[in-house]
């Protein structure tokens, strides 16, 4: 797969179907995550890989009251609130709790479960560009994904279920569900332009070039 192609077209998937994903291509998965840069080269970062049902039938209950919380959050002006076109976003946003609904129904489904851990992680700069790899290199497999946070309302909870070494430091960084994607990848078409998020040598100067449209398309690849 293209570079490009995979960072423009790689989007969340909420809705995949319950099939197995091998354990080969959850190796892919995580040796790639763990080739991200990292501070000092610490690798303090853990994968865990939760298929067992049983657990994940824990989880999703615990899930579902997090994302309850969540929403009452974002119904509360708490979260995700826009910078631009409210309108727009909270069109956006109808979709999105729709999609969420489904991923929270269907939680039990969902075929892997990867927690990520940390220790000291200053903002995430260490261990999400291994998130993001992780994300990437399951397109590549044909994996679909979604990076969920939600967990943070229940984690000691979620910690406990899962026998994290807490004592040790490791606190629980974010959790992505993969599986294979019931919905298509491609291009996300609610992007506001580069000239509009971006400026140059000082804020809101003119960043010296208009971008009306993505700068990489399907036929780019060929």
């Amino acid at each position: 797969m293209d570079i490009y192609e995979a960072l423009y077209t790689t989007r969340m998937m909420r809705r995949m179907r319950s099939d197995a994903i091998p354990i080969e291509t959850q190796a892919h998965i995580i040796d790639a995550a763990i080739r991200a840069p990292n501070g000092g080269n610490v690798q303090r970062w853990h994968f865990l890989a939760v298929d067992d049902q049983e657990t994940k039938s824990q989880l999703a209950q615990i899930y579902r009251r997090c994302r309850e919380l969540e929403c009452a959050d974002i119904a509360a002006g708490q979260l995700a609130v826009t910078t631009h076109d409210p309108a727009a976003h909270a069109a956006t946003m109808v979709k999105i709790k729709s999609s969420g609904d489904y991923f929270t129904d269907h939680f039990g489904e969902i075929p892997l479960l990867l927690f990520v851990f940390a220790i000291d992680d200053h903002g995430g700069a260490n261990i999400y560009p291994a998130i993001w790899s992780a994300i990437l290199a399951a397109h590549a497999q044909g994996v679909g994904g979604v990076i969920t946070t939600v967990l943070r309302y229940e984690a000691d909870l979620v910690m406990e279920l899962l026998e994290v070494p807490t004592e040790a430091g490791w606190t629980l960084t974010a959790m992505l569900a993969l599986g294979y994607p019931l919905g298509r990848w491609g291009i996300a078409a609610d992007r506001r332009p580069v000239h509009e998020v971006s400026s140059r040598n000082r804020w809101r100067r003119d960043f010296g070039m208009k971008v009306p449209a993505p700068l990489w398309q399907p036929d780019s690849a060929h």
